[in-house]
């Protein structure tokens, strides 16, 4: 039995494996056959699902005994999945190209894998794959979509002499799916490669169809237009902008091509609304566009609007930046704006690109500048013009605003300098030289340069045309002479001014003249001439008199004084200390003087109220050593000793200690007390070895010893000092020879006299004699740095009979040549303490507040300014530079307000260098509170009135085109950074210019309408 059921299992079985194999062989292959139809009718959505439902159901015998047939159901399941865009298909198909070997059908698989890469826009990979297709395989569909779709990969990846061939192949096949694409695409790169006709061919099939009616025509249009016929690209684009029947995507190019089309043909009327439409709706044009635009408007003479335009297209160095300038300024002429205009002028004259437009903008350039009142710009300018342009036609009438700007200008040192380069000058030009000559000698009277500035005084009083002027010379002269102490010439001048009318021009004028000359008289003790200048002056006084009024009644008080009139002496002293004027303690010593022609006790007395009333006087001192000097008068000698020490421990007038210290030992030695008055003699010879009254001192030594008995002591004494009792032949002998030398007018002799005696000698006896000698000996010759070396050696041992002068000088030398700021402080400041002289005195306080300002110590310089300006004999001067101190203090604090009321100040009191920088400082405190227009009205002051000071111009100039810059006016602002970096000689403010210069470009270049500005 279960034999028999085995034989039915065995049976059942064979009958079942037959049957499968059956139905794979007939059935799978009506399946095969099914699914292979539905692809060969490009049905791949029905083939695909049957495909798949075959590769499902091989098995590994299948592929062993039926690998044909295996092979093509893989195939054709892959290529269905492809068709599908299925993603596994991908993977399938590299498989298959990789284990396959029917060349056939792997260059198939390749064809399909490529359409499908294609598909998915993955181009290069699709490239890759077509060229390993041959088209040997592929049916005439099959191979144009290939060229077809390998032009538009290579097109994609910007391969175009690849694309070009396959589109060029395509586009002549009518009935081919793709020939509009391959005509709009070949059309496209024939475009690129300039083969127009080729291009228009093209574009002409398909410029009517959907998908390129909105692109082609903008290529068609530009094809007419390179090839010339405008007339056609104007009519061609007409018609496309009035058909409405496809917006154009290059609609806004189209108006650009049509504007363009119509401006070079001059039809400016016509290209204007195609050219405004296009800049004003696009975001940046081309510089080219804004020009054709801009000239439009200009024909037009919509000139706010060309001028908008122009502007944009400053700084280039090109033809259109060019002529874009040069209309630019006949445009801002047109409008009345001559400012505008200049600057435009000044952008087209630095560009060389036509040589015509360069020369007439140079000389409108410079004709602005001076009818604009830029009189450094326009004598530039103008010099340059004349130089550059001998043969121009503008040549002789830029010559005669010349002669009008060398007429108005304050720039009188390059005034003068350009006059005296002219090897022809007109003769008006020639009437103008002694004004500059005094002209420039005012602004270097103001800077301290006294020399220089006599010479060129001297030079105009020489001249033939110095009529107008010569009174204000003949007033300097004066006024030069008065503080080089050389009276009679001042007398000379300044009586040659008053007898020429006293014309008034700032500080010359009759009331500063008749001052003057009082001081003059004063000093030569000519009392009664004196009176005569100052009390005229000084009448009426009352309370609000002016420190000038007050100072020559006082003076007329002193002429009294000296001419023993003492009652109208005490009566004008007497209204002094009623009217309590700053004098009040000069007026109380005064009486107290008077009362000493009636009795020591009264001007004791006198002195004692004066000290008591007015602690902190400078007269303290004089006034201590006034009750000493009486004590002493009437042998008082001890009552004289505190008034004396009082005086060596003040730190008032340094040049009494070496005098006081001499009495004290004078009062010691009247009382019989030989011991303390050695001390002070001592001490006099210890601390003040060089002074007169060291030599004194000397004396009553010997004298005390000598009735002491003791000479031995005298002697070591004297040894100790570095003073053996016998002078050294030798040292005398030598330093006579060099001396001999000195008085005779060798100079160089002298000198190596003395250096010779220094080295010898560098303690000796005449050692003081010898440096101050040889010091004045360099300063002569200009050789500073000697000179100061020689003064300071006598400085440093001041008092001395050479201490004052040598301190005077080692000031200057340090202040004006040197420019050792801090030496000159310390000098002036010496020389403020160890001089008895007035003058003297007020100019150490001068240049020590000249000092100070320099470096900017503020603190101690306003101290010293408010000292300064109540001294008697201050001068504008000094007020000048006070207030400059006050306003740069109050400057730098952020009080603007005030500052800018203290500069007014200097610049109603200075003319020169401090006046100029006033201007600009004011111009930058308005700039700092954000009042630009205040702060530009002050910047154009300080460059019409500040002429010979360049730094300051320049300065003005910058802070001007800061104003633009904040403004947004880029093209003033520009064209003020650009002027100076082309003509400044500083290189510090050349290069913050040029920096300024390139941000603003930048910023405008963000901002502007032009692309790549």
């Amino acid at each position: 039995m279960k034999n028999h059921l085995l034989v039915i299992a065995a049976f059942f079985l064979s009958t079942t494996i037959q049957a499968q194999q059956t139905r794979f062989f007939s059935d799978p292959d009506a399946v095969f056959r099914e699914a292979r139809e539905y692809f060969q009718k490009e049905q791949y959505s029905l083939a695909y699902p049957l495909f798949r439902e075959l590769q499902q159901s091989i098995r590994e015998t299948d592929k062993v005994n039926a690998p044909i047939t295996v092979q093509e159901i893989t195939y054709y399941g892959t290529v269905c999945g492809l068709k599908q865009n299925e993603g596994s298909s991908e993977d399938e198909a590299l498989q298959y190209l990789e284990a396959e070997k029917n060349t056939a059908r792997v260059q198939m698989m390749h064809f399909h894998l490529a359409e499908y890469y294609f598909r998915r826009e993955k181009y290069r990979e699709a490239l890759e794959h077509y060229e390993q297709t041959s088209i040997d395989n592929l049916g005439n569909r099959e191979i144009a979509d290939m060229k077809f779709h390998k032009g538009y990969s290579h097109f994609t990846l910007q391969q175009f002499d690849a694309a070009k061939p396959l589109f060029n192949t395509i586009r002549s096949i009518k009935d081919d799916p793709n020939y509009i694409d391959a005509n709009y695409y070949y059309g496209f790169l024939a475009f690129r490669d300039r083969q127009y006709n080729e291009a228009l061919a093209s574009f002409k099939i398909v410029e009517n169809e959907k998908n390129y009616a909105t692109v082609v025509p903008y290529y068609i249009a530009q094809i007419y237009y390179i090839q010339g016929k405008k007339d056609e690209s104007i009519s061609y684009i007409q018609g496309k902008l009035n058909s409405g029947s496809n917006t154009q995507y290059y609609d806004l190019e189209l108006k650009q091509l049509i504007g363009h089309a119509y401006f070079e043909k001059k039809e400016y009327a016509k290209a204007l609304p195609y050219l405004e439409s296009y800049v004003d709706r696009s975001a940046k044009v081309r510089r080219e566009d804004l020009y054709e635009l801009s000239y439009c408007y200009y024909q037009a003479n919509v000139l706010n609007k060309a001028i908008e335009g122009f502007k944009q297209l400053s700084g280039k160095d090109d033809s259109l930046s060019q002529h874009a300038m040069y209309l630019l300024g006949d445009a801002y002429l047109k409008t009345g704006n001559k400012p505008n205009a200049r600057n435009a002028f000044l952008f087209c004259s630095a560009n060389s690109s036509n040589a015509a437009q360069k020369e007439i903008s140079a000389y409108q350039y410079a004709k602005l500048s001076y009818e604009l009142g830029y009189q450094d710009e326009a004598l530039k300018g103008l010099k340059d013009f004349v130089n550059d342009y001998p043969n121009s036609e503008y040549n002789a009438e830029a010559r005669e605003l010349l002669v009008g700007a060398l007429a108005n200008t304050n720039n009188y040192n390059d005034a003068q300098a350009l006059l005296e380069s002219m090897s022809k000058p007109t003769e008006n030009t020639k009437k103008l030289y002694p004004r500059i000559l005094y002209g420039r000698a005012s602004e270097l009277i103001n800077d301290g340069r006294l020399a220089e500035a006599d010479a060129l005084l001297d030079k105009a009083l020489k001249d033939p045309y110095n009529s107008a002027v010569l009174p204000y010379l003949n007033f300097w002269k004066g006024e030069l002479a008065y503080r080089a102490n050389k009276l009679d010439d001042a007398i000379k001048y300044y009586n040659a001014y008053v007898n020429a009318g006293s014309p008034s021009n700032g500080e010359a004028n009759a009331i500063n003249a008749k001052y003057n000359l009082g001081y003059c008289y004063l000093r030569k003790e000519n009392y009664p001439v004196a009176q005569t200048m100052f009390e005229p002056i000084g009448k009426n006084p009352s309370l609000s008199s002016s420190a000038f009024v007050q100072d020559a009644y006082i003076r007329t008080a002193d002429c009294y004084y000296m001419q023993k009139n003492y009652t109208q002496a005490k009566s004008m002293y007497d209204n002094v200390i009623k009217m309590s004027w700053p004098a009040e303690d000069y007026a109380t010593f005064q009486l107290a003087m008077l009362g000493g022609v009636r009795s020591a006790t009264e001007k004791i007395n006198g002195m004692n109220t004066m000290i008591r009333k007015f602690p902190t006087s400078s007269l303290v001192t004089d006034a201590n050593m006034e009750i000493a000097n009486t004590y002493m008068s009437n042998e008082k000698f001890r009552e004289a000793l505190p008034f004396l020490g009082t005086v060596v421990k003040s730190d008032g007038n340094a040049s009494y200690k070496p005098q006081a210290i001499l009495k004290m030992g004078i009062a010691y030695y009247n009382i019989d007390d030989n011991a303390d008055a050695l001390k002070q003699y001592k001490k006099l010879v210890d601390e003040y070895p060089s002074s007169p009254e060291a030599e004194d001192a000397l004396d009553n030594i010997k004298t005390i010893y000598v009735e002491d008995g003791k000479p031995g002591e005298y002697a070591d004494f004297m040894r100790q000092a570095g003073r053996p009792i016998s002078v050294n032949t030798e040292d005398s002998l030598t330093y006579s020879a060099a001396d001999n030398q000195f008085d005779n007018g060798n100079t160089a002799a002298a000198l190596q006299g003395y250096t010779d005696y220094l080295q010898r000698f560098p303690s000796g006896a005449y050692a003081l004699d010898a440096q101050f000698n040889s010091a004045e000996i360099y300063n002569s010759k200009k050789d500073f740095v000697n000179a100061l070396r020689g003064y300071e050696a006598v400085a440093s041992n001041a008092p001395n009979k050479f201490a004052e002068r040598a301190v005077l000088s080692a000031a200057r030398i340090s202040f004006f040549e040197i420019k050792d700021y801090n030496k000159a402080e310390d000098f002036y400041a010496q020389l403020k303490q160890i001089t008895a002289s007035q003058e003297n005195k007020l100019e150490a306080m001068r240049g020590l507040l000249r000092s100070q300002y320099k470096l900017e110590k503020w603190t101690d310089a306003a101290a010293n300014a408010k000292e300064l300006t109540d001294s008697k004999g201050s001068s504008a001067d000094d007020k000048t530079l006070a207030n400059m101190v006050i306003a740069k203090s109050a400057q730098i604090g952020g009080l603007y307000d005030v500052a800018i009321t203290n500069f007014k100040s200097v610049i109603q009191l200075n003319k020169a260098a401090m006046a100029a920088e006033a201007r600009y400082e004011t111009a930058n405190c308005w700039y700092s509170l954000n009042k630009l227009s205040e702060a530009e009205k002050a910047a154009f002051e300080t460059i019409n009135k500040s002429g010979s000071y360049d730094y300051w111009i320049t300065k003005a100039y910058i802070l001007l085109g800061d104003i633009y810059f904040k403004q947004k006016d880029y093209f003033n602002a520009k064209a003020t950074y650009q002027s100076i970096v082309e003509n400044s000689l500083d290189a510090t403010l050349k290069g913050e210019a040029q920096s300024k210069l390139d941000k603003v470009t930048d910023e405008e270049s963000r901002s502007s309408k032009v692309n790549g500005n």
